[in-house]
């Protein structure tokens, strides 16, 4: 299939293929619409301050649609806040505060750890408290078609009948008889323990502006019905990917799934996950105690340094957090920004519209292999590589178009240092990127003498080097540099 892609200035056969989680498979993408690509994240319950953990989706995410939108596509990207929550109520109460001033709070500190990550507003944010009106319709409406019932203890719980539902497990390939109970609710009013909560009556002690009315009482909306009716609203009966963290797949979006589609939406066409990012081997979480907040890393590395640490794994697979490894990522980085410094003092390294035009065949490939970062990283690498050398033979030209194209490859990936997102560089990083520029000349001399096997000429800059306070040290990707 051919398309004509907009922000390119040629056809292009679009390739894309992404793992769905739902078939287990790598499949061709292949949108509901022509040229138009609906995509519904699951975002944070907004009950404490963002940690690296819960910003991977969202840059993850964020690549993906950066990458749709390159290849051509019109995106209408939905990404949700949970505010009201158990876990909300609680962590507000322990804070002193009203449960939506601290939800409130914890919302403003997410926005601000994806803008320091770069990672692009969506086209639309809702929040679950502005839906309640379309959650009970989709309630009604599944108690209508028998998949739904209140309970008859009084609570005013309504459950999701799961047996009723034969396909109940499909996503996660489960049968019922397997699954635990859900622990979302007393299960005094359920038919069966695994049957879920579509609306929880408002309890003793609860504040009261924490409930809604509705036919069954006054309460407050389930976690899973909250995303089947926000992406209803805002993408329709059936969109074409849902991506959220691996460790949504069970309950929240089994649960999504079988009551969207209990009540004959089609929902999602592709579901993808990314991995978790672990520390000491176990998942990053609140309940665990290891989290570490976007503002306490920021202290230490730039919001680039951590994009660049998030993009360089790909989104199926397990990060082991450890600022050891944050360190590496942010000197392999630096090693980009020298060579752009360098190539950009030759000329103008200025994008083209159509980035397509510009890309690596190989950087492409590997994005379209469903979104392989890791693959593109060592691309964009390799493209480094080619034009240091560029610049030690003094072939201008050649730097440049190498230095256009790291520059493509970047913006793809969010990590453009031109972008505007990203802060102007402080007058400390200005004198760290001059004498980045200086070291580099001197170790590009150093490597051409030992490559003739002038061995003493070698030693000699290294010494000059030293001399300077800085040192060398060889790695299998070339020589870096600190100050001693």
């Amino acid at each position: 299939m051919r398309r004509w892609c907009p922000t390119a200035s040629r056809l292009v056969r679009v390739t894309l293929r992404l793992f769905d989680t739902a078939t287990r498979e790598v499949r061709d993408f292949r949108p509901l619409r022509e040229g138009e690509v609906s995509v519904y994240v699951c975002g944070l319950t907004v009950q404490s301050e963002p940690h690296v953990g819960h910003v991977r989706s969202g840059v993850n995410f964020d690549v993906l649609r950066r990458w749709l939108e390159v290849r051509g596509y019109a995106v209408s990207f939905i990404r949700n806040v949970t505010d009201i929550d158990d876990k909300i109520l609680a962590k507000a109460a322990a804070a002193g505060r009203p449960w939506y001033a601290h939800a409130q709070l914890m919302h403003r500190q997410l926005t601000a750890a994806y803008a320091s990550l770069n990672v692009e507003p969506p086209t639309y944010e809702p929040a679950a408290t502005g839906h309640v009106p379309e959650m009970l319709e989709l309630i009604e409406e599944l108690i209508g078609r028998g998949h739904a019932y209140a309970a008859e203890d009084g609570s005013g719980d309504v459950y999701f009948d799961v047996r009723s539902w034969p396909a109940y497990g499909e996503l996660t390939r489960q049968g019922i008889d397997d699954m635990e109970a859900a622990a979302d609710a007393d299960p005094r009013g359920k038919r069966d323990p695994r049957d879920f909560a579509l609306w929880k009556g408002h309890k003793e002690g609860e504040p009261l502006t924490a409930s809604w009315p509705s036919p069954w009482g006054r309460g407050r909306p389930g976690w899973h019905i909250e995303c089947s009716a926000m992406a209803g609203k805002y993408l329709g009966d059936a969109f074409d990917i849902h991506g959220g963290g691996f460790d949504l797949r069970f309950p929240h979006h089994e649960n999504e799934q079988a009551q969207s589609r209990a009540a004959g939406r089609g929902f999602a066409s592709y579901w993808m996950h990314n991995a978790w990012i672990t520390t000491a081997g176990e998942k990053m979480s609140k309940s665990l105690g290891n989290t570490l907040s976007i503002p306490v890393i920021l202290e230490e590395f730039r919001g680039i340094d951590l994009r660049y640490y998030l993009v360089a794994a790909h989104y199926r697979s397990h990060v082991e957090f450890s600022f050891e490894a944050l360190a590496e990522a942010a000197a392999g980085f630096a090693r980009v920004e020298g060579f752009l410094e360098r190539a950009a003092a030759t000329g103008s390294l200025d994008l083209p519209a159509g980035l397509l035009d510009v890309l690596p065949d190989a950087f492409v490939a590997a994005m379209d292999d469903d979104l392989g970062t890791s693959t593109a990283v060592g691309v964009l690498h390799d493209a480094v590589r080619e034009g240091n050398k560029a610049l030690a033979a003094g072939d201008a030209a050649v730097a440049r178009v190498h230095g256009v194209a790291v520059r493509a490859m970047l913006a793809v990936l969010g990590l453009d240092p031109a972008d505007e997102a990203w802060p102007t560089p402080s007058a400390d990083a200005g004198l760290t990127a001059a004498v980045d520029v200086l070291v580099a000349g001197l170790l590009e001399e150093r490597a051409a003498a030992r490559a003739a096997k002038d061995f003493a000429a070698a030693d000699a800059i290294r010494d000059r080097i030293k001399a300077a306070g800085i040192e060398v040290t060889d790695t299998p990707d070339g020589a870096t540099w600190t100050i001693a």
